[in-house]
C-alpha cells in the first residue's frame, strides 16, 4: 500500500510517495482455541503457521500439521492450524495470550523458565563456510528483499546453502517473525537446516539464538550485534554466532571452527 508524503531532502521540500508495509493481527489457533496472536505481515502465512509451530516446540515436525487455515478475522486473520496428533493438555499448559508489539518476541510468556528454554546442541553438523560465504549471504539476502525494497520498513531472515546461495528468503515488519517464517520455508522445503546458515538483517537476541537453534541451523549470521545472553546462549547450544557481519568484516562470538579462517592473522 502506498501513502502520499511530504518529502525533506537536501534542503528542499516535495511531494512523494511512499510504500509502506502492512501490519495487522495475526492470530494462531489450534482446535478453536487462540494460542498467541502476533502483529505481523500478513504474507507467507502457511509458512508462518509451519515455522512458528516448530519455533515455540507445539510440533516437532512439519508432517505433525494436517492443515492451515488462514481465516479473516475483523481487521485481522485467524491462522486454524490442525494437528496429526494435537496434545491438548500440553497446549493448554503452555497456552498464552499474547497481543504483542513487533519488537517483541516473548509477550505472555509466564515465567523466567519458559524464557529461558533448554534448546539443542549443534555439534553433529559438519558445515564449513568461509568469510566469502559469509559476504555472500548477506549481500543476497538484502537482494532478495522485495518488499524491503519497496518500503524500507521490513526485516528479512534468509537460508544460505553453500554453493547454492541464498535459497529462501522471508521478510516481516517483526524480526522474530521473519524468522518464523523461514523456519517453516525451510520445514515445507524439504532442507535441513543443519546443511546451511540463517542470516537475518536485525540484531542478535537471544529469541533468534533460540529459533535458529530449535530449527536445528548451527550458523547463525547477522548484520547487527549480539545481545550477552544471546551469545551465552549460543555457546552453550554450540552454535557458530556471526555479528556485525558487513562486506567480508565480521566479529564470530562462538565456533569460530566452522570457518574457514586461513590467511587471516592473528591479532594479538
Amino acid at each position: 500500500m502506498s501513502f502520499p508524503s511530504v518529502v525533506v531532502r537536501h534542503g528542499l521540500v516535495s511531494e512523494g510517495e511512499r510504500a509502506i508495509p502492512e501490519e495487522v493481527p495475526i492470530a494462531f489457533s489450534y482446535s478453536g482455541s487462540t494460542h498467541a496472536v502476533m502483529m505481523a505481515t500478513p504474507d507467507d502465512l502457511e509458512d508462518f503457521a509451519v515455522g512458528f509451530s516448530l519455533s515455540e516446540g507445539i510440533v516437532q515436525s512439519a508432517v505433525e500439521i494436517t492443515s492451515v487455515e488462514a481465516v479473516e478475522a475483523g481487521d485481522g486473520i485467524d491462522l486454524q492450524i490442525a494437528l496429526q496428533d494435537e496434545n491438548a493438555e500440553a497446549l493448554t499448559a503452555r497456552r498464552r495470550q499474547m497481543a504483542g508489539p513487533v519488537g517483541c518476541g516473548m509477550c505472555g510468556i509466564e515465567s523466567i523458565e519458559q524464557a529461558m528454554r533448554v534448546v539443542p546442541h549443534l555439534d553433529e553438523t559438519h558445515l564449513q563456510l568461509s568469510l566469502q560465504d559469509i559476504a555472500s549471504a548477506v549481500c543476497e539476502l538484502q537482494n532478495h528483499q522485495a518488499l524491503n525494497r519497496k518500503t524500507r520498513a521490513v526485516h528479512g531472515a534468509g537460508f544460505y546453502l553453500p554453493g547454492q546461495g541464498v535459497v529462501a528468503v522471508r521478510e516481516d515488519v517483526g524480526r522474530h517473525n521473519a524468522l518464523d517464517k523461514l523456519v517453516g520455508a525451510i520445514a515445507l522445503g524439504g532442507w535441513q537446516a543443519s546443511e546451511g546458515a540463517v542470516v537475518v538483517t536485525s540484531r542478535l537476541s537471544v529469541e533468534m539464538v533460540q529459533k535458529a537453534a530449535i530449527a536445528g541451523s548451527a550458523i547463525l549470521i547477522a548484520i547487527s550485534a549480539p545481545t550477552a545472553l544471546a551469545v551465552r546462549t549460543a555457546r552453550d547450544a554450540g552454535m557458530t554466532l556471526v555479528a556485525i557481519a558487513r562486506d567480508q568484516d565480521c566479529e564470530v562470538f562462538s565456533r569460530p571452527d566452522r570457518l574457514n579462517l586461513k590467511g587471516i592473522s592473528d591479532v594479538a
